[in-house]
């Protein structure tokens, strides 16, 4: 229960390209916020790596910038929430805390060989069947495979007990507590490919595919609810660790989809959609994932996600590959300046193509290029690509027996541009609903705590906070719109199998 005064929750927002720590009250409200971007490692094509001990330091160093600079001491904390691009996978020695390899980060396609081989062996059904997913490098159990059987001496250590695994939720909390926990909730975990959704626990015949000791796994506990205690060292005072979500489950906590058939859709570095299917895990026959989006008190919510590899990535691209634009900010002016793209499609597969393709060999295409072509409307085809990838996952859902969309609620660092936005209602022909906290992802973490530890009294009571800030009418015409798909369907087709060419 919340001690009287002590009415803000931390959420530590632990992404893909950057770490944040926000600080929020007892009425939902930002106080402070630091951030903190991290060093990119890509050792060859196809490889995609982070410094862990940089992940800590830069996550940590943000916590307390953001309690500096809001004037709020440890004390004064009621919990901490985490949430963590996921899959991200780290391994290191129980007794040093010493990671034994850099994170290999879940865009890495350094596994997709060895999946090929796990389908071709007739394994795809059995791993849906457990864990809701496909057999595909993005998730942790090759990566973890890679580690164990690639660093010297490292399974050996494993078979001994002597290391540790963990999504970087699991590496925070490890951290934050010197050790004394090493734990993950149940949507980080049903991201692992090593989880059994149904039962709830980890999944024997799972380890024994993957050849996964046990001993290197984690707890598993709910998704809200007292977890551990962070060291007096951390932060100044030890404060609960109250809650821990998957990115993509938190957000969708922050957007107050709590029913089933809501959904939303983050723009970060990828986009991902997910729609609340309740208790029910529903099976997709469409290549989109089952997973779990968060556990209360024992209960669990499933959703089904799809997952787009490459998002507000492309506007990156654009600013440091190309160097068409010095700041992403610049892109929707960019865009803008033009009325379409005149014919030129980008297929932004520059990590493969995710969900509902699944083509790690896939490989980033930009087609109907001619000499009038300009940057302009390379930066306009990057921004409706991020809008088409969105579409599939849509239309794929209905395909699975999903409601038809009467709105799109939206969130992510990109969702804040309007011609983005705009585009996306022209090509899903829904309203896109932009709330008035975009980033939701923290958002989420807070609430999930802040329910734990008593500063938010239910779940009901998040309902009110959540405002429209923007409301994007689709204006497209249905023919323009079929021709516009039946274009990226045709580019995306010349994207696939690039790399095993």
């Amino acid at each position: 229960m919340r001690k009287d005064g002590m009415t803000y929750i931390l959420a530590l927002d632990q992404g893909t390209t950057s770490s944040r720590a926000i600080l929020f009250d007892e009425k939902a409200r930002v106080l402070g916020c630091a951030q903190q971007e991290f060093e990119q490692i890509f050792p060859k094509s196809g490889w995609v790596e982070h410094n862990p001990a940089q992940i800590w330091s830069t996550q940590i160093d943000c916590a307390r910038r953001v309690l500096q600079q809001a004037g709020v001491s440890a004390s004064e904390v009621a919990g901490i929430g985490i949430t963590n691009q996921r899959e991200t996978t780290v391994v290191w020695n129980r007794k040093t805390g010493e990671p034994i390899y850099n994170a290999i980060v879940w865009q890495d396609r350094r596994t997709a060989a060895l999946c090929d081989k796990l389908r071709e062996r007739g394994h795809a059904a059995a791993v849906a069947d457990a864990t809701g997913l496909v057999i595909d490098s993005y998730f942790s159990a090759t990566k973890l495979a890679w580690v164990l059987n690639n660093v010297p001496g490292a399974r050996a250590q494993a078979e001994r007990g002597e290391l540790a695994f963990g999504t970087i939720d699991t590496w925070l909390i490890w951290n934050l507590t010197k050790g004394a926990a090493h734990l993950t909730d149940a949507s980080n975990a049903s991201r692992t490919m090593l989880y059994n959704i149904h039962t709830h626990a980890w999944d024997d015949e799972l380890l024994a595919l993957f050849d996964i000791p046990r001993y290197v796994l984690p707890s598993v506990v709910d998704t809200s609810g007292f977890m551990a205690v962070s060291s007096a060292d951390a932060l100044g005072a030890p404060i609960p660790i109250a809650a821990a979500a998957g990115d993509q489950q938190a957000a969708t906590f922050g957007q107050t989809c709590f029913s089933a058939g809501e959904a939303k859709n983050t723009y970060g570095t990828g986009c991902f959609m997910l729609l609340n299917t309740g208790h029910d895990a529903v099976r997709s026959h469409n290549r989109l994932l089952t997973t779990v989006g968060w556990r209360i008190a024992g209960q669990t919510h499933y959703m089904l996600e799809g997952s787009v590899f490459m998002g507000g990535a492309v506007v990156q691209w654009l600013r440091d590959g190309l160097g068409l634009i010095q700041s992403s900010a610049e892109v929707e002016a960019l865009a803008g300046s033009v009325p379409s793209t005149d014919g030129v499609t980008l297929v932004p597969a520059f990590a493969g193509l995710g969900a509902p393709h699944w083509d790690p060999y896939a490989r980033g295409t930009l087609v109907g290029m001619t000499r009038g072509s300009t940057k302009a409307h390379i930066a306009r085809a990057a921004l409706e690509s991020i809008a088409l990838q969105t579409v599939d996952l849509v239309q794929a859902m209905q395909r699975d027996g999903a409601k038809p969309l009467t709105e799109l609620r939206v969130d992510g660092g990109a969702s804040n541009n309007n011609l983005l936005m705009q585009i996306q209602a022209d090509l899903l022909g829904v309203p896109v609903v932009r709330p008035t906290v975009t980033e939701t992802t923290a958002l989420g973490a807070a609430y999930l705590a802040g329910l734990a530890v008593g500063v938010y009294e239910s779940q009901a009571s998040l309902l009110e906070k959540w405002q429209v800030d923007a409301r994007f009418e689709p204006t497209m015409n249905m023919d323009e719109r079929g021709a516009l798909l039946d274009r990226w369907h045709r580019a995306i087709e010349r994207s696939k199998g690039w790399a095993d060419a």
